[in-house]
């Protein structure tokens, strides 16, 4: 079927089930987030309502702050978290793998957002890859706050913003619920077809006079789809610096999740004054991958790449070539992701004073293993046009399915296994202490301070797993992949003029080959790739809040100032010569550590001034910081990792690691106005300013010499004498500083005083950002335009929605994506996502979902300047019906 049948079916599909399916259960008023003022009405429990409640959250707030809360607990208002939070202006979603995953704020990536639960720190399983809010389920969430210009009593690190998820209180409730939802959720790549489960309990109980409260929740979820990417790997310059292509690469995910999510919350209030929660987190992703790949690598073994006709804009279209190498790659990779935290709470207030503390664990872990096999072999030649980014035509000369391109006299590799394993841990431990002063009769009502110790931990271990360790295989008696072989289809769900199916390595033959043969392959401990980083963060604050009349204007707000000192120590290994089994390893012949200090001082002011009871003006000033970020190719501790090809050449990837990183700091600006003429109506202007500096930048360099070898530059490939290739990562702080820009337009409206139905409306965002140009720190993952619109009807019983998300292309790094090696801006996107529901009694809700409806997908450029095609990715469009029932 192609994607245009599939997007007809699914517009019956809707139109079948609109009279079916609806939206809000009247179950119990949902729990606000901890600032939330005692005195807003609780409207109800529908979408409008929600806005209704984020309207007026945000409009008491001093801080310059947007807000979404739930219509009902266990009814956020989607299923991903990291969709919910792209509707907030200034927020923009980037995918992994195809999946909503991380997001940024106001243009910097995810990496420079920082994410807490209930204010505090919850560590990142991968800690190289950002805060991963695809695995948080929703049902974890009460409101989530997206805090653009932080108070001082707030915890530093969010450069960007600090996004911070609050969860269910018991206390807030007076009666018992229970509740249990279930889901059933189809991808249209599903590799399997089948749809695929989702549960979850909830339980909700006051007890002692409802002094104590328990909140405790489970979910179980599997996810079943596939994600298609045909992208140009690398490329190759002329003598005039034109480029063409040399290595275009297949890459297929088939990708299987079981998630298991548990937490609870008991909460203590034997009196008015005293208060302690317990709140407690687990969270468990596995995952397992069937990565399968191919690789033109028409620069291989060939003299005659050439590229055709002439150049446009500094590109050649049309490439044709002969006789090159092709690799035929296949591994299979299982990851089990766990994050955990733990909270203790205690606060006391009386008429003047409010004392808190806090006790805080929270840990993350990945466990990674991977294993490839790799078949490469000789191809008679192929003809690449890409003058249609749309329709991509590659032509080979020889069937990719036909077992008679891997004959073992064409074959030129074949290797099994070929893989790693990684061990991944984050852990962070903290105090806290907080002191209120309230006062009365003065323009000053409140004065705050506290300190707070934090103590971080990253460790990374990496092993190899190689069959050469043990000596190579047999030929004769290894798996050849003319017998023994996979089909894969349908690839790129048909799309564009490519080869759509190949034959791929069947891995479980050269496992049966391996048991035959009584071997078992040891994992070779990998030092030069290993490293821990320790960091102990102390910081004390002082914060007044203020009120006071200008005629018959009020203006509050806050000013205040955070000291932090950092301590951080990197551990690293001396290593030596290549093991004696494996040349992918080296010797560790010690360990050496290098400490780091630096102190910072972060004040800001906020204000509002209300103008009358619908208008308000807002301005914030502070300084701002992340501290170095740990990511794959952008890493404070140097690392290396080595492999050889098929003509006893290696390829080394290298991490220059820079242990003297420092913060990268911001000073901000933000005027906002708002407007709230209505129940939930609203209009509000927000315009910003940063001026960033120590932003860090990360390039490939070849040096003269690296480990005792001299080096040259041979095209675009670094190489020594040998005829090795040598990937070399050089990390460190721009000097010069860059300046950021933009604003963001929000606008609520119910329809109801317009239309003669009841119950229509839309909330719509715009955000534009302009940074300035640079030559060392790029902005990447940062589009110029964002913004989305929802329409939405809703009565007692049915209710719509239409979500449209757009944003307009944004530069990625090989930081930033596994794609980006040599240039890549991803192009523009919208996508339309569409929620139904029916109240079918006052107890039980259904929901059908369809996400990605339009079937857009993700494509990519190779630059602004030279906009030839770079990258095509299918994703598909997934729907999804859920249950909710409340006893």
């Amino acid at each position: 079927m192609t994607k245009k049948s599939h997007i007809k079916l699914l517009a019956r599909s809707v139109l079948a089930t609109s009279v079916l399916c609806a939206l809000n259960t009247a179950a119990f008023a949902q729990e606000q987030a901890s600032a939330a003022p005692e005195d807003i009405e609780r409207i109800g429990v529908t979408y409008r309502s929600s806005l209704a409640e984020a309207a007026a959250l945000k409009k008491e707030e001093t801080k310059v702050t947007d807000i979404i809360t739930s219509e009902d607990i266990g009814k956020f208002p989607t299923e991903n978290i990291a969709e919910a939070i792209q509707r907030i202006p200034g927020v923009q979603i980037s995918n992994i793998n195809g999946r909503g995953s991380t997001i940024s704020v106001r243009g910097l990536g995810a990496q420079y957002a920082r994410t807490t639960v209930n204010n505090q720190s919850m560590a990142s399983a991968d800690f190289t890859s950002g805060f991963r809010f695809d695995i948080i389920q929703s049902e974890l969430a009460s409101a989530i706050e997206v805090v653009k210009s932080p108070t001082a009593d707030m915890d530093s690190g969010g450069l960007s913003g600090t996004i911070n998820i609050n969860t269910t209180r018991p206390l807030s409730y007076d009666e018992r619920k229970v509740l249990v939802s279930a889901k059933g959720q189809y991808s249209e790549l599903s590799p399997s077809g089948d749809v695929t489960p989702k549960a979850n309990v909830t339980y909700v109980d006051q007890f002692a006079d409802e002094t104590f409260g328990v909140f405790l929740n489970a979910g179980y979820q599997e996810l079943d789809d596939r994600v298609d990417v045909m992208f140009m790997d690398r490329w190759l310059r002329d003598d005039n610096d034109n480029i063409y292509a040399e290595q275009p690469r297949y890459r297929r995910i088939d990708r299987e999740t079981k998630r298991y999510m548990a937490n609870g919350t008991f909460q203590y209030r034997p009196s008015d004054e005293l208060e302690m929660v317990l709140t407690g987190i687990y969270v468990e992703d596995q995952t397992y991958n069937d990565l399968l790949q191919q690789v033109f690598s028409m620069s291989w073994m060939s003299e005659d790449l050439t590229p055709v006709g002439e150049p446009v804009n500094g590109a050649y279209y049309n490439t044709t070539v002969s006789d090159f190498v092709i690799g035929n790659n296949r591994q299979l990779e299982d990851q089990t992701a766990k994050t955990e935290a733990l909270t203790f709470e205690t606060t006391y207030d009386t008429d003047n004073w409010k004392l808190s503390g806090v006790l805080h664990h929270t840990k993350g872990t990945l466990d990674s293993s991977e294993e490839a096999a790799i078949v490469e072999a000789m191809i008679g030649g192929a003809t690449l046009d890409l003058s249609d980014s749309d329709n991509v035509v590659f032509t080979t000369v020889e069937n990719l399915t036909d077992p008679s391109v891997y004959t073992p006299e064409r074959t030129l590799r074949n290797t099994y296994p070929n893989g790693a394993i990684r061990n991944m841990a984050s852990e962070e431990n903290s105090i806290q202490f907080d002191a209120v002063r309230f006062i009365e009769n003065s323009i000053i009502t409140k004065f705050s301070m506290g300190a707070k110790y934090r103590e971080e931990t990253f460790e990374r271990e990496v092993y190899r797993v190689d069959r050469r360790t043990v000596g190579e295989a047999d030929p004769d008696t290894q798996p050849q992949l003319a017998d023994y072989s996979y089909l894969v289809t349908d690839f790129m769900d048909n799309d564009m003029s490519v080869p759509h199916e190949w034959i791929a390595p069947d891995i479980q033959a050269y496992i049966d080959d391996l048991a035959a043969e009584g071997i078992t392959i040891p994992a070779l401990f990998s030092p030069q790739s290993s490293y821990s980083l320790d960091r102990e963060i102390l910081s004390v604050y002082a914060q007044a809040d203020f009120e006071t009349d200008i005629g018959d204007m009020v203006l509050r707000g806050n000013i205040g100032g955070r000291y932090e000192t950092t301590d951080r120590d990197v551990s690293t290994y001396l290593t030596g010569e290549e093991h004696p089994d494996n040349g992918d390893v080296r010797l560790a012949i010690g360990e050496y550590t290098t400490s780091y200090d630096y102190n910072n001082f972060l004040p800001n002011l906020n204000m509002v001034l209300e103008i009358n009871d619908s208008l308000q003006a807002r301005f914030a000033a502070a300084k701002v910081l992340v501290r170095p970020i740990l990511t794959s190719n952008s890493q404070i501790a140097p690392s290396q990792a080595s492999s050889e090809n098929s003509f006893g050449t290696r390829s080394y990837s290298i991490n220059l690691g820079q242990p003297e990183m420092k913060a990268m700091t911001a000073d901000q600006l933000d005027l906002g106005l708002e407007y709230y003429y209505g129940e939930g109506d609203s209009v509000t202007l927000a315009l910003f300013w940063k001026d960033i500096k120590n932003g860090t930048v990360s390039e490939y360099i070849c040096p003269d010499e690296y480990d005792g070898a001299a080096l040259t530059m041979s095209g675009t490939d670094c190489m020594d004498a040998a005829g090795n290739f040598y990937e070399i990562m050089s990390t460190y702080n721009d000097d010069s500083k860059l300046g950021l820009r933009g604003y963001e337009l929000g606008w609520n409206q119910g329809l109801d005083a317009w239309l003669p139905v009841e119950g229509f409306g839309f909330s719509a965002n715009y955000t534009f950002i302009d940074a300035d140009d640079s030559d060392g720190y790029v902005l990447s993952n940062s589009s110029e335009k964002t913004w989305n619109l929802i329409g939405y009807w809703e009565n007692e019983t049915f209710t719509a929605r239409v979500m449209l998300n757009h944003r307009s292309p944004y530069v990625q790094t090989q930081s930033d994506s596994f794609f980006a090696r040599q240039g890549r801006v991803v192009d523009g996107r919208n996508q339309i996502d569409i929620l139904l529901g029916y109240n079918v009694t006052d107890n039980l809700n259904l929901r059908f979902g369809a996400l990605n409806i339009n079937g857009n997908d993700e494509d990519a450029y190779y630059s602004e300047s030279t906009p030839i095609w770079q990258t095509s990715t299918a994703i598909g469009s997934s729907y999804y019906l859920s249950a909710l029932y409340t006893f």
